[in-house]
C-alpha cells in the first residue's frame, strides 16, 4: 500500500486570497480538494434529497438553489447548524475519496482547501495548516468589490469566521497575499520544496503510514 500524501490544510478568511493560492498549488502540480466546490457539486447530487427534506422549497429543477437556501439560513444559527449537519459529512466523504485517489497516484502532497478549517475543527484531519492573510484594508477592498456584496453580508460572514490574527497564531505556515502573485508563487514553490524534501526523508526512514 502506498504511503498517504502529506495533507496540507489551506484556509483563510474571506478576501484573503485563498482561492488564488489554491490555483497556484494546482499550477505547481499539487492536487487540491476544494470544500466549497464539493458543496456546490453535492447540491446537484447526493445533497439534494436531505437538504430538500430539511428545507422544503429550496430544490429547483433537481438542484438545491443556493440563493433560496442562503435566504433560509442567513442569520439563523439553528438553520445553519441543521444545514451543516447534513453537508459536512457529505463533504468529508468526497474529501476521503480525493485523498484515496491522491494516495493511489503516489502524490507526496495533497491540499485540502477548507474555508472554515479552524471553525469546524478540521485541523485534526491535516498534517499542517497554511493560512493566507492580507492587511484589513486590502481584505475589505477585495470583498466589497464582489458583485452583490454589502456591509451587512460582509459583517455576517466575518462573524462566522475566526479572527485573522488567531488563525495566523495557530498556523504552521502563513502567506501574505498582498505582495502580489509572483512573490506568492515563489513562496509556495519553496514551501512545496521543503515539504517534499521532508516527506522524502520520512520515506527513507521507513515511514509507511497509509
Amino acid at each position: 500500500m502506498r504511503a498517504r500524501p502529506f495533507r496540507l490544510g489551506l484556509t483563510g478568511s474571506i478576501g484573503m486570497g485563498k482561492s488564488t493560492t489554491a490555483q497556484i498549488f494546482r499550477a505547481l502540480g499539487v492536487p487540491v480538494h476544494d470544500a466549497d466546490a464539493a458543496v456546490h457539486a453535492l447540491y446537484g447530487a447526493e445533497g439534494v434529497g436531505p437538504v430538500g427534506a430539511a428545507f422544503p422549497g429550496v430544490v429547483v429543477e433537481g438542484r438545491v438553489d443556493r440563493a433560496l437556501l442562503g435566504a433560509r439560513v442567513f442569520g439563523d444559527d439553528d438553520a445553519m447548524k441543521r444545514l451543516e449537519a447534513i453537508v459536512h459529512p457529505l463533504v468529508r466523504a468526497r474529501e476521503k475519496a480525493f485523498l484515496e485517489q491522491a494516495a493511489a497516484a503516489g502524490e507526496p502532497i495533497a491540499v485540502l482547501d477548507i474555508p472554515l478549517l479552524y471553525e469546524t475543527g478540521a485541523q485534526g484531519r491535516v498534517d499542517a495548516v497554511l493560512v493566507v492573510t492580507a492587511p484589513e484594508e486590502v481584505q475589505r477592498a477585495r470583498v466589497m468589490a464582489r458583485p452583490g456584496m454589502s456591509e451587512e453580508t460582509f459583517a455576517a460572514i466575518l462573524a462566522r469566521q475566526m479572527p485573522d490574527a488567531e488563525k495566523r497564531r495557530r498556523a504552521d505556515f502563513v502567506l501574505d497575499t498582498s505582495q502580489g502573485l509572483d512573490p506568492a508563487r515563489a513562496a509556495m514553490a519553496e514551501l512545496l520544496h521543503q515539504l517534499r524534501a521532508a516527506r522524502g526523508a520520512d520515506a527513507e526512514q521507513g515511514d509507511g503510514d497509509a
